[in-house]
């Protein structure tokens, strides 16, 4: 179920961040899905807050989400 659950919300995070327009809107969708994702994991909630922005931050430059 938690497998579920994590993969359901990265999707539902993906999702949310490729809507975004810029890299602080990415950032912000991002912590805020990491953090969420963290929590229904166990894992530490700032930690997947740093994570998950940093992730949205980046995700352009990376390539995975639209410019």
């Amino acid at each position: 179920m938690r497998k579920t659950l994590t993969t359901l919300g990265l999707m539902g995070v993906m999702a949310l961040v490729a809507a975004c327009e810029s890299d602080a809107e990415r950032g912000v969708a991002g912590a805020a899905g990491g953090a969420l994702i963290s929590r229904a994991t166990g894992g530490d909630v700032l930690t997947g807050a740093i994570i998950g922005g940093a992730a949205g931050v980046f995700c352009d430059d990376a390539g995975i989400c639209p410019d």
